[in-house]
């Protein structure tokens, strides 16, 4: 049995049920196959107040100390964060909040046998260390603006690469994030690529797409655009495309501080009586969503594995996306939608147009949709966890690390 010590900032709690579902849906996977138990060290930034006036700051105060999710024991302890001058030092407070927990847990009698971090900076920068003060090999998953954006900071490009030199493996979710690591001088040999599956139970056609879509309200073609609601995910342009499309509705699915801007924009642009804020979702509604709408529309600045697209894709909705990072790497056909040959509005409502003179079926999305289940992607998961933990510290520069694992996505590949 390995014994799993995850560790990221980027995990669900009971105040943020979708903050880093990512991450944990990758380890529910990987559980289900057996050989692994895990527990979670998931520090949130501190905050004294709960209060809803304090907004996202509030959020973090509320999230519990410990819950178990899924059978998951999960830690949260608290972090300090000094805004923007902060960045350099963020993980060493990182560092501390975890060390505290992690000793407190093998006091009590709980053994680990190797740490799986995710996110590059400061998580696997703080994993690192916490690995050294506890003898326990390291793996880091890269999963998009941690290897985007904060290399271009000398500080975190530093310690990213720090991080990246001692750590036992390292994993990215797309091939794009993974030539950047390893441009960042990460060993190739000590590198492979995971992307995130998407839960084919979940997100599936719903039965009765009409009852949806009256139940929502809706009479015209749908589009929908989910993320957060900040600049980088562009749903600016894609309310600015309603402009041109006359005759489509848009749904907005995400929470974040540019809402205010953003209905403001439709209200200037004409068209806030085709733009509809559903707030941020939980997951499991998304799927009605998805199922309810005929286009999603993704048009971010930046993504490492966009989770959104094969959402969609498994309900039966194609997508139009920037191509941007992993997103080529999700969109491979026609059977899947339609590339962004820049990120614009005039862009997006070309590309409406041209999807619509020729849809993919509802049925054909989804069957495309279905080659990117979780079970190839958790089973080398689990092979890698498996020999980095059997290694162990003292042998964590091993070059055979990554080969159980490659060899689980080549056997699913071949069975494809």
């Amino acid at each position: 049995m390995t014994r799993v010590l995850v560790f990221s900032t980027l995990y669900p709690n009971a105040a943020q049920p979708n903050h880093g579902i990512f991450v944990e849906n990758r380890l529910r996977h990987t559980l289900a196959l057996g050989g692994i138990e895990a527990e979670v060290i998931a520090p949130v930034p501190f905050f004294p107040f709960t209060h809803p006036a304090f907004g996202r700051y509030a959020t973090f105060a509320r999230a519990p100390r410990a819950e178990q999710r899924h059978g998951v024991q999960v830690w949260h302890p608290r972090y300090f964060v000094a805004p923007k001058v902060g960045v350099n030092v963020t993980p060493n407070f990182l560092y501390r909040a975890g060390l505290s927990v992690a000793r407190r847990l093998i006091r009590e009698g709980r053994r680990f046998d190797v740490i799986d971090a995710h996110y590059f900076y400061p998580d696997g920068v703080a994993a690192v260390r916490l690995g050294r003060a506890l003898q326990l090999p390291v793996v880091i998953t890269g999963r998009g603006t941690d290897l985007t954006l904060l290399p271009s900071l000398p500080g975190p490009r530093a310690q990213i690469q720090d991080a990246a030199a001692e750590a036992s493996a390292l994993i990215t979710v797309c091939e794009d994030l993974g030539t950047r690591l390893v441009e960042l001088g990460a060993d190739p040999g000590r590198t492979i690529v995971l992307r995130n599956g998407v839960d084919l139970e979940l997100f599936r056609p719903h039965p009765d797409r009409q009852a949806v879509r009256d139940r929502l309200g809706l009479t015209g073609f749908t589009l929908i655009s989910v993320g957060a609601l900040i600049p980088r995910k562009g749903h600016d342009l894609v309310i600015s495309a309603l402009s041109d499309c006359p005759d489509c509705t848009l749904l907005i699915a995400g929470g974040g501080p540019q809402r205010s801007q953003l209905e403001a924009l439709a209200r200037q642009l004409g068209v806030a009586d085709r733009v509809r804020f559903l707030g941020e979702a939980p997951h499991h509604q998304l799927s009605d969503y998805y199922s309810a709408a005929d286009v999603m529309v993704l048009a971010s600045e930046r993504e490492g594995w966009a989770n959104v697209l094969l959402e969609a894709l498994a309900c039966g909705t194609p997508v139009i996306a920037s191509d941007v990072n992993g997103t080529s790497e999700v969109i491979q056909g026609p059977e899947a939608g339609l590339l962004l040959p820049e990120r614009s509005s005039r862009a997006i409502v070309e590309a409406i147009a041209r999807l619509r003179g020729d849809m993919p079926s509802r049925e054909v999305a989804r069957r495309y949709a279905e080659q990117f289940d979780w079970f190839r992607i958790a089973s080398a998961n689990r092979a890698l966890l498996a020999a980095v933990a059997k290694a162990g510290y003292g042998e964590r520069h091993s070059p055979h690390l990554l080969e159980a694992a490659r060899a689980e996505l080549t056997m699913g590949a071949n069975s494809d």
